[in-house]
């Protein structure tokens, strides 16, 4: 008999595999009041609470930003120099980071050159597949590719070696640009006749040009004066030289009574002064000018697909480079799907990932030539997600910033089976959401809270999904809210008729939006909703539209000056201490001088990135010392600015520092559900939602009469359970007011509390574009025709 031996003790656990946790102690960045949390890693975290509560604070500016810094650190100097340096977040110990991936909804760039295709190598890989087996063969992938000119030269150039000898060179380089319009695929035509009246001359004030006066010596007097043309000539008899002169002459340099001055051709000069602005950012007078004087029309020589005819001649199977861009991804996906040729076999594997992974997170209905600066801040966010699918890193953290924004109910399923396989893959996965759907399939959830602002910033819960249900939180008692059915819908007062609809992928859409009613757009991701409202309903004098879209301005821009809060409050100080009202901004005469009201100052450290400090003398308060020497109702300007709006409602609605007109406006601001944000909050910091909320509470104040629609562009985004009712009474008191609201949106208590819904669809893309219902959501509910009747018809329980 064999001898017993004894039983095996099982090994101890390996140092290394005892780092499974994230700990964060004492973090106090912006709202948070010495947060301390441990999260699980490679499990699917997801954060909630209000909007202001703190969760991008914990997540984005403390774990995420801590993590690149430290990342960013272990880079050469030189290499750092190229890099934003970025300051220790107020934590007290993080332990167990690891590489962070931010996700987030950031636009991307508007720069008319970049494209779907562009942004995710899609268009790199394909110019290398078209300089391989297209035929004709016109040249390398540069060839093919509408960033890079054509450029030939020819010349002498000296070769030293041995005896110095000239020699002949000629170089070229094909490209595959459009010459005509340089690649951007419209091209700008000037109207020459709202330039200038050819019937008098420049003497005579011939210029029709805002701010061109006949006695301006820096531009029309440069054109009389300068010699090449006759002042006294009307336009019309100018001949063909003085015309070409007059229109497109290269920079010249002349003199006009005595000083320097340049001459330059009026196209290129009004190019320069108009049309290298950007439009949003003219004063109105100049914007109505542009919009006369100039027209956007395709490129007549490429036919808007910004490559020469070379590049569009070379083909693959009958189809060129261009209309590979043009097909629809998830077409395109099956074209090259039918391409066998084993010389660039890798080449094919790699591009078909790439555009399998448009179709699995639900963007196979874009083309790769729509231009980047047009895709929402959901789809950018997806696009961005397209690069880390296919990845081989693992132990990574990902960063999500609400990455259900803009997904109907149908598409959320399938981000959520991305996020889960993100982290089989052995990742950790933190994602910041609101929606209950992707909350439900949470490993670990954290509620931040239990208000906003300075009411929130504290963990209010931590555990599982069941265990928050039970909780008493208001993300907890929110979450199986359900918006009900109206039992009476409100009747149209008239209607908005569209007729033959055909931008992007409409399909000869004819429809009549009722006015005098809360109206919901719907449909999936790609249907065709934003084509519909923002491209066929005339933007008038009555059309006030509301979107997501950055505001202008800079980091000294804020909630006060934005929606003119600041000009009542700054007379009330200047009334209250018989001071100027200039001192009580910072951006004139009560500025701090240290940092010019900036309240940060900027070191430029020469080869490393410039770094911003707090400033020592204002300490961030922007102020001179002597400016918060006055006080309205106790309180100086600063602190004024350091309030919520629902402080600041409260403070300027009765006693001593009440002021009526300032009141109206915080009235307007918490009626959107911004009471969190402080009034001194640079503009930039906003998410995409607050921005549009922000946007509203300022047309709101407008006087419009009772005609005014308002088109909102998916209110709810970045709203919180608990927000959605109060944004539903908002939109209820606009209808009930005489105005019409039309929303475009996803999220089903919006559809549910609506007088009428449009549904468009059945799919994205060429499956889409068509009007699949119009009723009101009872009828919806009760027909289940739709993907959005079904979704419906299971959120109100029916």
């Amino acid at each position: 008999m064999a001898p017993r031996t004894k039983t095996q003790q099982p090994p101890a656990p390996h140092a290394a595999d005892s780092h499974d946790l994230i700990r964060v102690h004492g973090a106090r960045e912006n709202n948070l009041k010495d947060v301390s949390i441990e999260l699980p890693k490679r499990r699917l975290t997801v954060f909630t609470g209000v909007s202001g509560s703190g969760k991008s604070s914990l997540v984005f500016s403390t774990i995420a930003a801590e993590s690149q810094r430290l990342i960013n650190e272990t880079y050469s100097a030189f290499v750092q120099g190229f890099m934003p340096t970025q300051a220790r977040p107020d934590v007290d110990v993080l332990d167990g980071l690891t590489t962070a991936i931010i996700v987030d909804q950031q636009r991307m760039g508007s720069d008319p050159r970049s494209t779907v295709g562009t942004a995710t190598d899609a268009n790199a890989m394909l110019r290398i597949l078209f300089s391989r087996l297209g035929k004709p063969h016109i040249g390398p992938p540069g060839a093919f590719a509408f960033n890079v000119p054509s450029v030939s030269a020819s010349g002498a150039i000296t070769v030293e070696r041995g005896n110095k000898k000239a020699v002949k060179a000629t170089f070229s380089r094909t490209g595959g640009m459009c010459p005509r319009c340089e690649g951007r695929g419209s091209v700008s035509d000037i109207d020459l006749t709202q330039l200038y009246d050819d019937s008098k001359s420049i003497a005579e004030g011939a210029f029709t040009i805002p701010g061109w006066k006949s006695d301006s010596w820096w531009t029309v007097r440069t054109y009389a004066e300068s010699g090449f043309l006759d002042p006294d000539k009307p336009i019309a008899k100018f001949t063909k030289k003085e015309m070409q002169d007059f229109l497109y002459r290269e920079p010249t340099k002349v003199k006009v009574e005595g000083a320097n001055l340049t001459f330059e051709g009026l196209i290129p000069k009004i190019q320069k002064s108009f049309l290298s602005k950007d439009r949003e950012s003219m004063q109105p007078h100049i914007r109505e000018f542009v919009d006369r004087a100039v027209t956007f029309t395709t490129c007549p020589e490429c036919e808007g697909t910004r490559l020469t005819e070379g590049a569009r001649s070379s083909k693959i199977k009958k189809i060129s480079i261009a209309d590979a861009c043009a097909m629809e991804i998830r077409d395109l996906a099956e074209w090259v799907r039918g391409l066998h040729e084993p010389s660039v076999a890798p080449l094919l594997a790699a591009l078909q990932q790439t555009l399998d992974s448009f179709v699995e997170i639900g963007l196979g209905y874009l083309a790769l030539d729509r231009p980047s600066g047009t895709l929402s801040g959901g789809e950018a966010q997806r696009v961005k997600m397209i690069r880390h699918l296919g990845s081989s890193l693992t132990d990574v953290t990902y960063v999500f910033d609400e990455p259900t924004i803009g997904l109907h109910p149908h598409d959320i399923q399938r981000m959520n089976d991305l996020l889960l396989r993100l982290r089989d893959k052995g990742n950790t996965v933190l994602v910041v959401e609101h929606k209950p759907e992707a909350i439900a399939i949470a490993d670990h959830v954290v509620d931040l809270g239990p208000g906003a602002g300075t009411a929130g910033g504290t963990v209010c819960f931590e555990g599982t999904l069941e265990g928050l249900r039970a909780s008493d939180t208001v993300t907890g008692r929110h979450l199986d809210d359900r918006a009900a059915l109206k039992d009476e819908v409100r009747k149209p007062t008239g209607a908005l008729e569209i007729r033959g609809a055909t931008s992007h992928n409409l399909r000869d859409v004819d429809v009549d939006i009722p006015l005098g009613v809360l109206t919901v757009i719907t449909g999936v991701a790609g249907s065709g909703k934003s084509s519909l409202v923002h491209g066929s309903i005339p933007a008038g004098e009555n059309v006030i539209s509301v979107d997501q879209s950055p505001i202008r301005g800079s980091r000294r821009s804020n909630p006060a000056t934005y929606t003119g809060l600041l000009e009542p409050i700054r007379k009330a100080f200047a009334k209250a201490n018989g001071v100027k009202p200039a001192l009580f901004s910072a951006n004139s005469e009560g500025a701090c001088p240290t940092c010019n009201g900036a309240g940060v100052i900027f070191t430029d450290l020469g080869m490393m990135a410039s770094v911003s400090s707090p400033c020592e003398d204002c300490e961030g308060k922007r102020f001179q010392a002597s400016v918060l020497d006055y006080h309205l109702g106790g309180r100086d300007i600063s602190e004024v600015l350091a309030m919520s709006v629902t402080e600041a409602e409260e403070f300027f609605g009765s006693g001593e520092a009440s002021i009526p007109a300032a009141h109206k406006i915080l009235a307007r601001l918490a009626d959107v559900g911004l009471g969190y944000l402080s009034l001194g909050q640079p503009l930039t910091t906003l998410s995409g939602g607050e921005r549009q909320r922000l946007k509203l509470a300022t047309h709101m104040g407008e006087k419009g009469g009772d005609r005014q629609v308002f088109v909102l562009d998916e209110p709810t985004t970045g709203l919180h359970l608990a927000d959605v009712e109060q944004l539903l009474g908002l939109l209820d008191r606009l209808v009930d007011s005489g105005k019409s609201v039309i929303v475009i949106e996803h999220h089903q208590a919006v559809m549910a509390h609506a007088d009428w819904i449009i549904d468009l669809g059945p799919g994205a893309g060429h499956d889409g574009g068509r009007i699949v219902f119009e009723g009101t959501p009872a009828d919806l509910v009760a027909a289940r025709s739709t993907l959005t009747g079904e979704h419906l018809a299971e959120y109100v329980g029916e």
